[in-house]
């Protein structure tokens, strides 16, 4: 009985370290999931989308670095006379800086304002 009770703790803490390794690994990722925006730069609406008065959501990602700085972007979905406006003002964003580089889902929003 004694024999069996020496390892048990053994096992127990190698199953501990292993999830310890396990949660090392997953927590930066996670947190680099909510990376805030520091500065955010509004899209140029195009005009052609203005006088045809096309409005909604283009859902970008964009790769930051460990500084902040966008490094890729790349539209998600959206309207295609949408999509390079919101990837060229997400590119001038800048984020929180963190640890390592992130990959952050954006939402820009295109809405026509009152004249």
């Amino acid at each position: 009985m004694r024999e069996r009770e020496g390892k048990t703790p053994g096992l127990r803490w190698s199953k501990a370290a292993v999830l310890a390794l396990i949660m090392a690994v997953a927590l930066p990722a996670v947190a680099a999931k909510d990376r805030e925006v520091k500065t955010k730069v509004p899209p140029v609406y195009p005009e052609i989308a203005k006088r045809m008065k096309i409005t909604g959501i283009v859902k970008v990602e964009a790769t930051v670095d460990a500084d902040g700085k966008v490094t890729a972007v790349k539209t998600v979905s959206g309207n295609s006379s949408l999509q390079n406006a919101a990837e060229e003002a997400v590119r001038k964003w800048k984020f929180v800086p963190g640890y390592g580089t992130a990959t952050v889902d954006v939402d820009v929003n295109f809405a026509m304002t009152p004249q």
